[in-house]
């Protein structure tokens, strides 16, 4: 006896702005400009790809090239698709990592270096 299993859509569970935003919340969190694309995908089907297309003036057929697997829109058009679902983009700073970043994000040069240029 087979097994039966049908195709999961996160899009048919997202069925509240706030559960909408929390799922693309945890995709920029990753900092994965596919996943990212890939869950506001998601969302905008969850709402209504159409209604969307008309909200960004975009094409239906436009929406879903820049959104699909192959996509890669804009910043501008990713401003506006988040802005149609009703939601917008905050910056927090992040946790330091030792080592990693010096002030204001500059690579910090190693005590070699400061010494040399200091010279």
């Amino acid at each position: 006896m087979a097994l039966r299993t049908t195709p999961f859509d996160a899009a048919e569970y997202l069925d509240t702005p706030e559960a909408q935003a929390e799922f693309i919340t945890a995709a920029l969190e990753t900092g994965d400009a596919a996943f990212i694309r890939d869950s506001v995908n998601t969302v905008a089907r969850a709402r209504g790809m159409s209604e969307i297309a008309k909200s960004t003036g975009l094409s239906r057929e436009g929406l879903y090239k820049a959104l699909g697997e192959a996509g890669n829109p804009e910043f501008s058009t990713m401003l506006g698709v988040l802005r149609a679902l009703g939601l917008g983009l905050t910056a927090r700073p992040l946790p330091r990592q030792p080592g990693k970043l010096g002030k204001l994000g500059k690579p910090r040069r190693s005590a070699k270096t400061r010494a040399r240029k200091a010279a």
